[in-house]
């Protein structure tokens, strides 16, 4: 066996020295030196200063629309307007045969004077009957001094009492009648204004300054009471309805100015304000139906398409792109990338979701780096070089 020569005793020494420092790092960490390097995106963690904005899609309606109706059996006589007629508040919209509203009229109005004649009569019946009545109660009282004084018989006393208890029965029986035939007058007065309204109802007017969107009848045809006979929209004045996630709606509050577009005016962007919130949830969507107010004066027709822009809240909170975060079963964290720029797994505590980010609540400081898209292949303890 050959002796070893200084050379291989010196080489043999310098291996142990490194394998006893190799032996000193510690499991799951990389020795200094060695830590691989992957490209990655990598942002400055800052509080957000600038509200989330929550696109919801619309479609624009008149802020008035109504249906109008007809209130009574007839023919359509005349038709006076068309789809996109502009018509002002009190203008006829079309007419309806008036002639049976006002033979109901005549009827009416001829019963009226009938009951007015029976109410004259009964007045006068009341009259000549409260006449008798007090001429029978002087009699009454000169036959009871007649009695006293024995001057007449008590039969004649008593035919006198008779006649002044049916002197007051016929009084009040006139009074009856009188009641009964004031019923009767009552009753044919309303029956006259009813039947006076119904000839006014067979011309339809306009109940405020619009434009007819939709016709339902022609002339000729039969109008009964309830059927549809026009849409009406009230000009110019428009708003917005879409439906929000229950999730979002306590971030809503009426009156709340809202940034609206409308692709098809040219992209037109304008303020509205949250004019109605529906109070009670859609239970299929769970989501609320809300209504923002346009401004008036804009070329905007029912049924365009819109897009709504709700602030819902994100500022003064730390976020983070979703790409940032990192589940690991049960674990959710992100890499935060120190000065050395070396990658490390940091559990985080994640709150609301802004679209595409996501508030984080504790484990990352405002001005940390962190990697904003993570790369499947990234490992703690990586170094990442920024791209």
């Amino acid at each position: 066996m050959k002796p070893m020569t200084i050379q291989t005793i010196l080489l043999l020494g310098i291996s142990a020295v490194l394998t006893a420092c190799g032996n000193d790092i510690k499991p799951g960490t990389t020795a200094p030196g060695a830590a691989q390097t992957i490209k990655a995106p990598v942002a400055e963690a800052h509080i957000s200063q600038t509200p989330f904005l929550y696109e919801a899609v619309a479609t624009i309606n008149a802020r008035t629309a109504s249906t109008i109706s007809a209130k009574l059996m007839g023919t359509v006589q005349a038709l006076h307007v068309q789809e996109g007629t502009l018509v002002h508040k009190g203008d006829l919209l079309l007419t309806i045969d008036p002639r049976t509203v006002t033979a109901q009229l005549e009827q009416a109005q001829a019963g009226l004077r009938e009951a007015r004649r029976a109410e004259a009569s009964a007045v006068s019946a009341r009259d000549a009957a409260a006449a008798a009545a007090e001429l029978t109660a002087a009699t009454y009282r000169r036959y009871k001094q007649l009695l006293d004084d024995n001057s007449v018989s008590r039969q004649e006393f008593e035919e006198v009492e008779s006649r002044g208890r049916q002197a007051k029965a016929a009084l009040a029986q006139t009074e009856a009648m009188i009641e009964a035939a004031r019923s009767r007058v009552q009753q044919a007065e309303a029956a006259s204004r009813q039947a006076g309204l119904a000839q006014k109802d067979a011309r339809v007017l306009a109940p405020y300054d619009g434009q007819v969107v939709a016709k339902m009848i022609a002339e000729g045809d039969l109008a009964t009471p309830g059927a549809p006979l026009l849409i009406l929209e009230q000009e110019g004045v428009f708003c917005a309805d879409l439906v929000l996630p229950e999730r979002h709606i306590q971030s809503v509050k009426l009156g709340m100015p809202v940034k609206v577009q409308v692709p098809a005016l040219n992209n037109l962007g304008v303020t509205g304000e949250i004019g109605r919130i529906i109070p009670t949830a859609d239970t299929q969507s769970r989501s609320f139906e809300i209504k923002v107010a346009m401004p008036e004066g804009l070329d905007l027709k029912s049924g365009m398409f819109a897009r709504v822009f709700l602030p819902i809240g994100g500022t003064g909170i730390l976020l983070v792109p979703q790409t940032a975060v990192v589940n690991e079963g049960q674990l959710t964290g992100l890499f935060v990338v120190g000065p050395d720029g070396i990658a490390r797994f940091r559990l985080v505590r994640t709150g609301k979701h802004y679209g595409e980010q996501v508030e984080i609540f504790s484990g990352l400081q405002e001005g940390q780096r962190f990697v904003s898209d993570v790369p499947v292949t990234l490992k703690d303890g990586m170094k990442v070089e920024g791209v």
